[in-house]
């Protein structure tokens, strides 16, 4: 570890009468009333900073923390909730020159701990997800663990020793020796799923090259399997081998022969293909040929025959696309163009005129706004939206909500890309150029302008291109289509899916939950109807035709209710042990989770294709609460046997449906989908 810290840790000086004076000030706040305990908080905060200073400061606030949260140190406040926290945005709290900020969020990190080492169960956060957070929060802040005092830190003076102390004291706990390795692992099982949205990745990647080239930090054997990630990024080909910058590689390009400009387009398509990410060396190589060597372009995007037949079928359209889009800052929109390609939508005949138009696009003020705030002003928003589009198209199970309550609008933006691209394109060019998009419900037109609010109060800009600028019309549609089923009896997913999604969303609905009492309802029926619709063994084999919208019950490890979630149901098969399962999409960022009582969800090595998530169908029957089906398919009740529908059932009574028994007396809240 680096011996030029910002500081030394402030020598003990009555440590032990410091902590009496820290225990009373946690119960005079746990004592106030919520409207007085605002009042009560700079006294505690100023005794915290002071523990936190001490060598054994970290420790005394862990070991007091589940007391410091349930006396409402984070109440009212974006911390409140640890279930929505964002790793990535840990680095400018901990480097904040506010010192109540520095303190709230060191807070933060040392209850995760003390949840992670099991020594606090917490309602909202499992033991495995806080060490997973933390992992991250480490691997993003790496450079309070190894590297040298930056600006940031100097206009912080003395609060930088206490951010540094509590991140050195998590990754005491946890492990040095684990950190990278994990946090590799982590990288690695992110990709698999290949979201359009990697900047977290490649903040965390480059972390870990500056980790690795400090002389001052000694990881021993970790950090291993770290050189394909690196490279993917720095430098994936033999003439940018040692990351020489944009500028000198450029002047390489220029006296390159016909055999080594072959080899860097193998090489760049190599790299691209195998972890899913583009270095900025792969579109000035891109840019490079495309002036007079066009020919490598198929080697370059690493296209199949499927691929090369598209290309050269719409060459003109190609060259605008990357010609507007493509740039180093935008490079990841190369990965969606060879995707696209290979996906051959362009045959579509609506797909070629409407890319033209959105490589054309010009974008409203608003937009264009959102976009800069998001992802800066170099190259223009018009290239960010372009390449966002060209990621949803190649990845239409890539897109994710980020830190937002869009699970719907998200589902949407996915579903669309998927099943109908021409009509994406669209609401794109809606809500860039003319701020508004415009859809109808039950023949009645229904205005993002005109919405009185959407379910998210403010949609926040962690997202891809397509995502910020689009999503917030969608969540306003979306709740405004809610307000107009208030007078209905029923759950109004029922009429606005169908109507949101498209027409291919089936108009059958069947939920297993009463909306007025939030128990438990014909559980029995409701599992023999989607076992008829969906399970192949069930339905005459007939494969699903189209994605279908459904809503599940998400639990946490420990199978305890956390909430209600919209996914997309998009095939049922037979995995390679045999094993009939769901493969679907969950909007969520991130679907490798474990929903407890044995229901771990699988992201790949079980016949997942990139972006989808899957279970035994057994388990994912007992997440299940909303589905839609062809009310013109056949509908009856499924013939399934007893003991296996009893297992199905019995794991809901474990889980999410615990509390929510018709015998119960409490009654839950009616289910909404974030």
């Amino acid at each position: 570890m680096s011996n030029s810290d910002a500081g030394t840790p402030a020598p003990v000086v009555n440590f032990d009468k410091l902590v009496l004076r820290l225990d009373d000030a946690i119960a005079a706040l746990d004592e106030s009333r919520d409207f007085a305990k605002l009042g009560k908080l700079p006294r505690l905060f100023d005794i915290v900073r002071r523990v936190l200073l001490q060598p054994e400061g970290c420790l005394a606030i862990e070991q007091r923390a589940e007391r410091l949260e349930k006396a409402g140190v984070f109440l009212g406040t974006d911390w409140a909730d640890p279930s929505i926290l964002l790793p990535s945005l840990t680095t400018f709290s901990l480097q904040s020159p506010q010192a109540d900020t520095v303190i709230i969020e060191g807070l933060s990190e040392l209850r995760l701990l003390a949840v992670a080492r099991g020594e606090y169960l917490h309602e909202s956060m499992s033991a495995e997800q806080a060490h997973h957070y933390l992992t991250q929060v480490l691997a993003i802040n790496l450079n309070m663990l190894f590297g040298e005092a930056g600006e940031a830190e100097r206009e912080q003076g003395k609060l930088a020793l206490v951010s540094r102390a509590v991140v050195q004291h998590v990754a005491t706990q946890i492990g040095y020796e684990h950190v990278i390795d994990q946090l590799i692992e982590e990288i690695w099982r992110i990709l698999q799923q290949r979201p359009i949205q990697v900047s977290s990745v490649r903040q965390m990647i480059t972390q870990i090259a500056l980790c690795r080239i400090d002389p001052n930090v000694d990881l021993g054997g970790a950090g291993q399997g770290a050189e394909r990630l690196i490279s993917s990024l720095y430098g994936p080909t033999q003439a940018c081998r040692e990351d020489p910058g944009i500028p000198v590689y450029q002047e390489r390009l220029q006296s390159m022969d016909a055999v080594a400009l072959q080899s860097e387009a193998t090489g760049f398509a190599r790299s691209m293909h195998d972890t899913g990410l583009v270095s900025p060396y792969h579109a000035t190589f891109v840019r490079h040929i495309l002036e007079s060597q066009d020919a490598l372009l198929t080697e370059a995007l690493g296209l199949s025959s499927t691929g090369r037949d598209c290309l050269l079928c719409y060459k003109d359209l190609v060259h605008e696309l990357i010609n507007e889009g493509v740039y180093p800052e935008t490079a990841q929109g190369l990965y969606g163009l060879a995707l696209m390609l290979e996906r051959g939508i362009l045959y579509q005949p609506p797909l070629a005129p409407a890319l033209w138009r959105q490589a054309r696009l010009s974008i409203c003020p608003h937009a264009r706004e959102r976009i800069r705030l998001a992802y800066g002003y170099q190259p223009q928003p018009k290239a960010w939206l372009l390449q966002g589009v060209l990621n949803m198209l190649g990845q239409p199970l890539g897109v994710g909500q980020g830190n937002n309550p869009t699970c719907q609008s998200a589902r949407a933006l996915s579903m669309w890309a998927y099943n109908d691209p021409d009509y994406l394109l669209q609401m794109v060019a809606w809500a860039a150029r003319d701020n508004e998009i415009i859809m109808h419900f039950e023949g009645r037109p229904v205005s993002s302008s005109g919405s009185q609010g959407g379910v998210a109060s403010e949609v926040t800009l962690d997202l891809d291109p397509v995502s910020l600028v689009v999503v917030p019309h969608l969540d306003r549609i979306y709740a405004e289509m809610g307000r107009l089923c208030t007078d209905r009896q029923g759950d109004p997913h029922q009429w606005v899916n169908p109507e949101f999604h498209g027409w291919s969303a089936g108009r059958g609905f069947r939920i297993n939950v009463d909306v007025a009492t939030g128990h438990l309802e014909d559980l029995d029926t409701f599992l023999r109807h989607f076992y008829a619709s969906y399970h192949p063994y069930y339905n005459g084999n007939q494969p699903l035709i189209h994605p279908q919208p459904a809503g599940v019950a998400v639990t946490d490890s420990a199978a305890r209710f956390i909430g209600w979630h919209a996914i997309t149901i998009l095939r049922v098969t037979l995995d390679p042990e045999e094993v009939m399962r769901v493969y679907f999409f969950n909007p969520n960022n991130d679907s490798g989770q474990n929903w407890g009582d044995d229901v771990v969800v699988s992201t790949s090595r079980k016949g997942e294709r990139f972006g989808e998530a899957s279970l035994p169908f057994e388990q994912f029957a007992s997440r299940l609460y909303i589905f839609h089906f062809d009310p013109l398919e056949r509908g009856e009740p499924a013939d399934v046997g007893e003991e296996e529908l009893e297992r199905v059932i019995s794991r809901v009574h474990r889980s999410w449906g615990r509390d929510r028994l018709p015998a119960e007396a409490l009654q839950a809240e009616p289910p909404q989908e974030k």
